[in-house]
């Protein structure tokens, strides 16, 4: 098979969709890979080193696809980019499909298979293939780097010859994959951690880690399809606001992490509670590509009101990208084997779960159910 890795263009993008040590198991299989010039370098994979793995290196996107059977890329292609696709490839990657939606009529017009691995279902076979958690486990850690980064006081309790140092507070809204790894890693350095969630069923994840978790005194539960919370109720909204009114103030980092699918990420902290909020504490919003969980953030800017810093940065893999890169790569690959037969031919079994619930459009037909929307 003809398999072509090609270079991320998108703002805040430093990820590649294929690392060299992948590379070349697939050569060493008997597979053609084509790597698109420099499309590695943001995270240390310079093209001599793909060239000894077996690849070859292309000078632009369009020569990296001309043959290709297979396109490979992290996020999704640009609309120049999609007359450059020849009719039966099967373009792989996480496709930002709400948001794109008008692209993949371009796409399908050019009898494109288009395969968006958000859709990876949460089940025990596709656990390998699952990019949502690899790239959200690396958001969490990294969003508690990004906090105490920011924040001007130590995470740990210190007993010292010159007093105690008190451990800071750290607040996780949503315990999803990245709240979870965000509980942990704010653990291992020493703080005291609490998290909310509407799903009541986060709680013994919460307390496993060591966290208390904070409950809402509302009966509703927050329980979605895929394991993803749903939207509350204004009743359920009015309560958690003033529970967690009460529980900011004592707080020196608040990580935000709440998502819907298809959705604007729910507003989870308004100017009025950053407003309680001590000053020099800090806001670390991970939902601010969905349009954020705090009302006050901008995007890819951090800024500080009434003394609080707001951070807000895209695309929170790509600023730990070297191992992003390696997790979302081996995902990439353990999806190809799914539709290499024989290491020759192209099998796209439509029986197969995950075919089906990642598969946007093939044969010149769009078919996921997101389009029905």
């Amino acid at each position: 098979m003809h398999i072509s890795v090609v270079k991320e263009t998108a703002e805040f993008e430093n990820r590649v969709a294929l690392t060299p040590d992948l590379v070349k198991r697939l050569c060493d299989a008997g597979h053609t890979v084509v790597v698109e010039k420099n499309a590695g370098q943001a995270v240390g994979f310079l093209d001599e080193t793909y060239k000894t793995a077996g690849a070859s290196i292309a000078k632009n996107f369009a020569d990296t696809v001309v043959d290709a059977q297979f396109v490979l890329k992290v996020g999704p292609v640009v609309e120049k980019q999609v007359e450059y696709l020849k009719a039966n490839t099967v373009l792989i990657a996480m496709q930002k499909v709400f948001e794109n939606k008008s692209l993949f009529n371009k796409i399908n017009k050019r009898n494109v298979s288009a395969f968006a691995l958000e859709f990876v279902p949460r089940i025990t076979r596709a656990q390998s293939m699952d990019v949502l958690s690899s790239q959200s486990n690396l958001s969490g850690y990294r969003a508690v780097i990004e906090g105490a980064y920011e924040l001007d006081r130590a995470f740990p309790l210190m007993m010292t010859a010159a007093g105690a140092v008190v451990a800071s507070r750290v607040l996780v809204m949503g315990a999803g994959v990245a709240g979870l790894q965000a509980i942990a890693t704010a653990r291992r350095l020493g703080a005291i951690v609490s998290a909310f969630d509407v799903r009541s069923a986060a709680k013994e994840q919460v307390q496993s880690l060591g966290a208390t978790f904070i409950e809402v005194d509302y009966q509703e539960s927050g329980e979605g399809s895929g394991g993803y919370a749903k939207e509350m109720s204004e009743g359920y909204k009015q309560a958690q606001a003033a529970k967690l009114l009460e529980v900011l103030k004592t707080q020196d980092i608040v990580i935000t992490t709440a998502l819907i699918p298809g959705r604007t990420a729910p507003i989870l902290l308004t100017a009025e509670m950053v407003n309680e909020m001590k000053v020099g504490s800090v806001i670390v919003d991970l939902a601010i590509e969905s349009g954020g969980n705090c009302e006050l953030s901008k995007h890819g800017i951090t800024i500080t009101k009434n003394g609080v810093k707001i951070v807000a940065h895209p695309n929170m893999p790509s600023r730990i990208a070297y191992n992003a890169s390696q997790l979302y790569a081996k995902n990439v690959y353990n999806f190809l084997q799914l539709m290499i037969a024989n290491n020759e031919e192209l099998n796209i079994d439509f029986n197969d779960e995950i075919i089906k619930s990642t598969c946007l459009c093939h044969d010149g037909n769009l078919l996921h159910s997101v389009f029905e929307k």
